[in-house]
């Protein structure tokens, strides 16, 4: 007889990958570390863009995307010479440029980076200021094709500052309003803090490593925020579950087995997803080393956010309820008797 739909399936073969088996791991017993280890991070995060905030008046590296200036990408015919280029542009009277290698070293690519103008003519003056000084420094050194500039004046950068700021705390909103929606207020709290949590010790790293944000990252830590919020509806649901079907477990034993349960399914996606975005960030090349860079921090940050922020905070916030003699939210009751 065929097999009726939505049937279990038992038969040899068909049973889920697992990694981890009969896993009794006491995650909550643990929390003192992963806060210890989510503060040290944090604020090395906040101090690090604390001290660029007070060195240049941004918080974090900021690329040309929204700070406005020029780039000007040039591909020679040999391989350049950074310290060549530096000094035909010093003799140009180029100051507070910026020269990094572009691309594969067999593309012979420079990336030059001019600071922010005032004005729109400024930008575009100084990208015909470079194209000169290369050629009187050199003979020939590049074709007219050979040069790409990309030029954003400061209004625009600004512009684009603003609504990548709002895209961030507008889908944070979004998935917060969702969750509390299709379980309670408070697994939508507890959601939104881990995502901040993950998006602050990202934003965190790249003013530690002194690299620049663009629309790419910014497009990163999006994709990194539903990465982590999906991550953390997972461990949830099965929370859920739990608490109908354990009704005289205590809460702290529900949530740690919980994520006994989804353990396997968390090291394995979150593991091929970290290895993906692993090779992209050492083969992918210098155009998407921030993009991949953002998201190679995210998703550890993220599946252990997961883990040891969102899932914590259900039981944090139960006891302080208890503690103010309020009823509680979550339906467990205390452990049973023996």
């Amino acid at each position: 007889m065929p097999e009726p739909v939505g049937a279990p399936m038992q038969q040899e073969g068909r049973e889920p990958v697992e990694l981890f088996r009969n896993v009794n791991v006491d995650w909550l017993g643990k929390k003192w570390y992963f806060l210890g280890f989510s503060l040290i991070f944090s604020i090395a995060g906040i101090v690090s863009m604390a001290t660029h905030w007070a060195r240049t008046g941004e918080p974090v590296p900021l690329g040309v995307d929204f700070r406005g200036g020029t780039e000007i990408q040039v591909q020679f015919q040999q391989r350049p010479d950074i310290n060549a280029i530096r000094q035909a542009l010093d003799a140009a009277g180029i100051k507070d440029e910026k020269i990094q290698p572009f691309n594969e070293a067999s593309l012979n690519e420079v990336l030059i980076s001019l600071p922010e103008q005032k004005d729109e003519s400024s930008l575009d003056a100084g990208r015909q200021q470079v194209v000169n000084a290369l050629h009187a420094h050199y003979n020939n050194p590049f074709s007219d094709t050979g040069v790409k500039v990309d030029v954003v004046g400061p209004t625009v950068g600004r512009q684009l500052e603003k609504q990548a700021g709002l895209a961030t705390l507008y889908s944070l909103l979004g998935m917060l309003v969702y969750l509390w929606f299709r379980f309670q207020l408070i697994y939508g709290i507890a959601a939104v803090v881990a995502c901040f949590h993950d998006t602050l010790i990202t934003v965190g790293f790249f003013a530690l490593t002194g690299q620049e944000i663009s629309l790419t990252v910014i497009a990163a830590i999006l994709t990194l925020v539903g990465y982590s919020m999906n991550d953390t509806i997972v461990v949830f649901d099965r929370i859920r579950e739990n608490l109908r079907l354990s009704r005289r477990e205590s809460l702290p034993d529900v949530v740690n087995r919980s994520i006994n349960q989804t353990l396997s399914r968390t090291v394995l996606t979150s593991g091929l997803t970290f290895l993906t975005v692993l090779s992209l960030y050492v083969f992918g090349g210098q155009v998407l080393r921030g993009f991949s860079f953002a998201l190679v921090v995210g998703i550890l940050i993220g599946t252990y956010s997961s883990i040891a922020v969102a899932a914590p905070m259900l039981v944090a916030w139960q006891d302080w309820r208890a503690t103010h003699g309020k009823v509680a939210v979550l339906p467990a009751a205390k452990r049973a008797r023996t």
